[in-house]
């Protein structure tokens, strides 16, 4: 038997999970690493972190399976969208990755909105913010010029931990979307992007497709990872695709929504759908777009939560089910870093609203997974006022969608049916795109059928929808009531 290897590199944890050319799964592994807040705005994470991860987790599955790693036909990894890396001639990182919920650019993506932003929509579908490389660059250039001088190379997060494996350096051009240096029409980095960034376009990787096999696992890398010198490895790409593409959505019309670090609802189709409040993106299926809402802190309010306050999720989970939809007044706006749809706005923060003395642990807990799910109906919301088709259910994918009492809340709220496929994670996908890279699987759909199939489904109470709809109103006026104080209105 063979096998096919996938690795993810989430928001906090990197993922690693293997299959066979049956399509079984074999074993996975998750090791989690830091997030670096090291000033207001800021959001870092150390590259050797994510060195560190894969080395560990690619140990700890060839432990855990008992193969052979030569047995071992590909290897792809995927991460999430623009964190991005600046190296010198030496490929040797020169800072920590920015992350790409780092706000600390607002000032320079706004005057690019300002002096360019009719000019860079039209090139790259999206609007400047502080999600994107462009802006994050030209804050780096201005306020750590000394590094920014220094810079030959600019890596994505995968791309790194790509390189570190075979020491090719490149992309796939679903990355290259998301750095807002690229233009998505003509497909090639764009110079006056770049020129605005202060880069020239030779410090960004060759621009390759996701499933290309870009080069072999180096005997430095065998030996740090256990993996197989010489073991073929693919060009892989972002997270969101991966788990679209892991839970089954390679046709037109079939939607998914993401409960991870951040949330986002996708709908697969076949043209972008340039707007201020979708993201755009290429699916790794030719003619095939995954255009999306998204707001920032959706599963990371839960972790955030727990983390800060103490507590099992299954507890919490527990203790929420017994409270009332609405949580006796209590609202909460998950906005721990800025929002994205349909505010996109930095400054907006988490709340807190209408707390009593009546209130416990359990209503705060319950009206973290209510704010989420307020959210989320707001980006379907964002997504109908498009008129983009869509079925009439939602493949649930990420973390979150674990949680029954999550998975009901988000039902009810968005009144759709939540279908749960056994596997979502995007390493599972990147195992079956490698899979596909090397002539296992013939196409997408066949890797899916071959793959995957669905567990549950949840459907939604119409009178919970009804409840939820009332909340949806109180929810909004809050968030415009609180807006103008967040922008520093009230000085």
């Amino acid at each position: 038997m063979k096998y096919l290897l996938g690795i993810d590199f989430g928001g906090g944890a990197s993922k690693a999970t293997l299959i066979n050319t049956d399509g079984e799964f074999i074993a996975e592994n998750t090791v989690e690493y830091p997030t670096l807040y090291p000033e207001i705005g800021a959001c870092e994470q150390a590259p050797q972190d994510w060195i560190a991860a894969l080395c560990e987790n690619s140990k700890a599955l060839l432990t855990k399976s008992g193969i052979d790693a030569g047995d071992i036909l590909a290897v792809a990894l995927d991460s999430a969208t623009h964190t991005f890396l600046v190296c010198d001639g030496e490929y040797k990182p020169l800072r920590n990755a920015i992350h790409w919920t780092d706000t600390r650019s607002k000032e320079q993506a706004d005057k690019l909105n300002r002096d360019f932003g009719d000019e860079i929509f039209a090139k790259t579908f999206h609007k400047p913010g502080t999600i994107w490389t462009l802006p994050q660059l030209i804050w780096l250039s201005e306020k750590e010029p000394e590094t920014f001088a220094k810079i030959k190379y600019i890596f994505f997060e995968k791309d790194y931990i790509r390189y570190f494996l075979t020491d090719v350096f490149c992309t796939d051009y679903i990355e290259a979307e998301g750095s807002m240096l690229f233009d998505c029409n003509a497909m090639q980095w764009d110079a006056k992007l770049c020129d605005l960034s202060g880069i020239t376009a030779d410090m960004l990787p060759p621009v390759v497709k996701p499933t290309d096999v870009i080069g072999k696992v180096t005997s430095s890398a065998a030996k740090a990872t256990g993996l197989s010198e010489g073991t073929p490895v693919i060009c892989g790409t972002t997270d969101t695709v991966m788990e679209v593409f892991a839970s089954g959505a390679v046709k037109k019309g079939q939607m998914t929504l993401k409960l991870a670090t951040a949330g986002r609802i996708c709908v697969i189709t076949d043209r972008t759908y340039p707007d201020i409040n979708l993201i755009n993106y290429s699916h790794f299926i030719d003619g095939l777009y995954y255009p999306g809402t998204a707001t920032k802190s959706c599963a990371a309010s839960y972790r955030w939560f727990r983390d800060t306050f103490g507590g099992d999720y299954k507890e919490l989970d527990a203790a929420a089910s017994e409270v009332p939809i609405g949580c006796d007044g209590l609202v909460f706006h998950p906005y721990l870093n800025g929002e994205l749809t349909p505010y996109a706005n930095p400054n907006l923060c988490a709340d807190f609203v209408g707390v009593r003395a009546s209130h416990t642990k359990a209503h705060f807990t319950r009206a973290v997974l209510e704010g989420v799910a307020m959210s989320m109906l707001d980006c379907k919301q964002a997504l109908d006022s498009l008129n983009v088709s869509h079925d009439s259910s939602a493949i649930i994918i990420g973390g979150g969608g674990k949680s029954p009492l999550w998975r009901q809340i988000i039902s009810d709220a968005l009144g759709i049916e939540l279908i749960e496929m056994k596997y979502t994670d995007s390493s599972f996908g990147s195992a079956m795109l490698a899979g596909i890279a090397v002539g296992v699987f013939e196409n997408a759909e066949q890797a899916v059928k071959k793959c995957n199939k669905v567990v549950s489904s949840t459907l939604p109470n119409h009178e919970n929808t009804m409840k939820y709809n009332e909340l949806f109103k109180k929810y909004k006026a809050i968030q415009k009531a609180l807006e103008p104080i967040y922008n520093g209105e009230y000085l």
